[in-house]
């Protein structure tokens, strides 16, 4: 009765969020955390891992993970690019390079020091830290859309969020496979490099080809009358599935050239189109994570966790608190945000989902330290829960500026 009991609590759940979406938005509450507490009871429970009929190994496991992560990231990142504002691109240009190549690799230093606390060493911690390092597209969601977000938070912090955790959860494949490679038997330096090349420009040139031949094709058959209004909403998630596997077939980094091709597809597409597909997309990934955080839930590694000791919560702790805020802090400036709204944008950087799919890679590339995916599930389930409860009240209190205060950009 394990897997009918599955499909019912995971379908209740998830009925029950629908119908409450617009008040869980005021609430500090997300469909994550629902997801992941539901995965924590019923792993508990015995109906998923552990003896229960739907009981897995660790291979099996990470393999579920591992692809399950990758197809919800891609969803995300495909409605990320959706509402990445088409006349803000040169505005959000200087602020962006600087969150992927300053910010970034200082939060995968951060995180990466404070698993050094663990005992690690240091090739592993620095895995550990380039896993932590990209912000989660789906987690941010939840700050940046909905009625509170459009209310209360300048377009700036939200376009800058978007487009932060659309694109650096791609860029973070080259920093996690450097950071392999550096854990794993030493690899030809020079070879690794002209990889790491190829998987990011192969991504955007693969990315803008498929996006732009989306855009062209849409438009071709609406002139034509060949294409319905239903297929017309799905089209970007089956642009996002086709970029993933076309990405993967050419050895590229397809999290970044699913966005690369929601980015191009976008620009040539109209706003009122483009934001009725996002619409759809945004729906999917919303309640597609219930499910995923269920299976992350019932995966967490309790006895790891125990097996390292008291320090390990003061290292979650200290990952959430300093991984990025500083530095975001300190960034004020440069990416034209009051000391207010860097605090707001410095806080919200989730580790989720994105996590979980480098911290699966990471194993499935011959990382089996089992102290490297415990203490990343750990920051995971603690981002899931901290920052879903403070996403909903801290937006809500957050005071939007008027225009003239420079915390918009101009069009």
């Amino acid at each position: 009765m394990e897997l009918p009991l599955l499909y019912a609590t995971i379908g209740v759940a998830s009925v029950l969020l629908a119908l409450l979406s617009r008040r869980l938005r005021f609430l500090p509450v997300t469909e994550a955390m629902v997801g992941l507490l539901l995965g924590v009871a019923l792993g508990q429970a015995g109906v998923l891992g552990g003896s229960g009929a739907l009981g897995w190994d660790d291979a099996q496991r990470d393999t579920l993970l591992l692809e399950s992560s990758r197809l919800l990231l891609a969803a995300s990142v495909m409605a990320a690019a959706l509402r990445f504002p088409a006349d803000q691109h040169r505005s959000l240009v200087r602020p962006v390079v600087w969150l992927l190549v300053v910010v970034m690799p200082v939060a995968a230093l951060v995180s990466g020091a404070l698993a050094l606390a663990l005992g690690l060493p240091l090739a592993l911690a620095a895995v550990v830290g380039a896993c932590l390092s990209p912000t989660d597209p789906v987690l941010a969601a939840s700050v940046v859309t909905g009625d509170v977000a459009e209310k209360s938070l300048p377009s700036r912090v939200r376009a800058l969020l978007t487009a932060e955790s659309g694109i650096n959860d791609g860029l973070a494949l080259p920093l996690v496979a450097v950071t392999i490679s550096l854990a794993l038997t030493p690899r030809e330096t020079g070879h690794e490099l002209l990889l790491l090349t190829w998987e990011v420009l192969g991504a955007v040139a693969i990315g803008v080809v498929l996006g732009l031949a989306a855009a062209a094709g849409r438009r071709i058959a609406t002139r034509e009358h060949d294409l319905d209004s239903g297929p017309t909403l799905m089209l970007t998630l089956l642009l996002a599935l086709a970029t993933l596997g076309v990405a993967q077939l050419a050895g590229t980094d397809d999290v970044l050239a699913v966005f690369v091709a929601g980015v191009a597809y976008g620009a040539r597409t109209d706003r009122t189109i483009r934001e009725e597909q996002d619409m759809i997309d945004e729906a999917v990934n919303r309640y597609a994570v219930v499910p995923f955080f269920v299976l992350v839930g019932a995966a967490l590694p309790w006895a790891d966790w125990a097996a390292l000791g008291p320090v390990v919560v003061l290292v979650t702790v200290g990952v959430l608190l300093v991984r990025r805020l500083p530095a975001v802090l300190l960034s004020a400036p440069v990416l034209g945000l009051t000391r207010r709204d860097a605090a707001f944008a410095g806080w919200f950087g989730p580790m989720g989902v994105s996590a979980v799919f480098y911290l699966t890679y990471a194993r499935d590339q011959g990382v089996t330290d089992p102290r490297v995916f415990a203490l990343g599930m750990l920051a995971v389930a603690a981002s899931t829960v901290v920052h879903g409860m403070t996403a909903a009240p801290l937006a809500r209190i957050h005071p939007r500026p008027a225009s003239s205060s420079g915390s918009d950009p101009a069009p």
